[in-house]
């Protein structure tokens, strides 16, 4: 975890903010609906399991880094969402730092 917390530093002092680009539901809505957002849940696999938004993709927050080539369209909108706020913040953080244009953080899932 060492490299997240580095890639979090940089995108703050580069002025990435970790928060930047949140979304109410409604907009998240419209984004994957209108301009095929891919929806990135990064709870665990057991909390997705549980219950996730139709249509999601899951890669937890602390696997992202190294599974982040599998989002392979830096271009494409990207929802992400988690439990509340935080990971998803995170997720955001790195996504925006990996070079994807289009990061929406929803937050957590009861925003959807």
């Amino acid at each position: 975890m060492k490299l997240t917390a580095a890639v979090l530093g940089v995108a703050l002092l580069v002025g990435i903010p970790a928060f930047a680009g949140t979304v109410d539901g409604k907009t998240a809505r419209a984004l994957v609906k209108d301009q095929k957002a891919l929806l990135l849940d990064v709870r665990t696999d057991d909390e997705f399991k549980a219950r996730h938004l139709e249509g999601a993709v899951n890669i937890p927050v602390e696997d992202l880094e190294k599974r982040i080539a599998e989002l392979t369209d830096k271009k494409r909108p990207v929802v992400v969402y988690c439990k509340s706020g935080g990971r998803s913040a995170k997720a955001a953080a790195l996504l925006k730092a990996a070079g994807f244009t289009q990061v929406h953080d929803l937050g957590g899932i009861g925003n959807w």
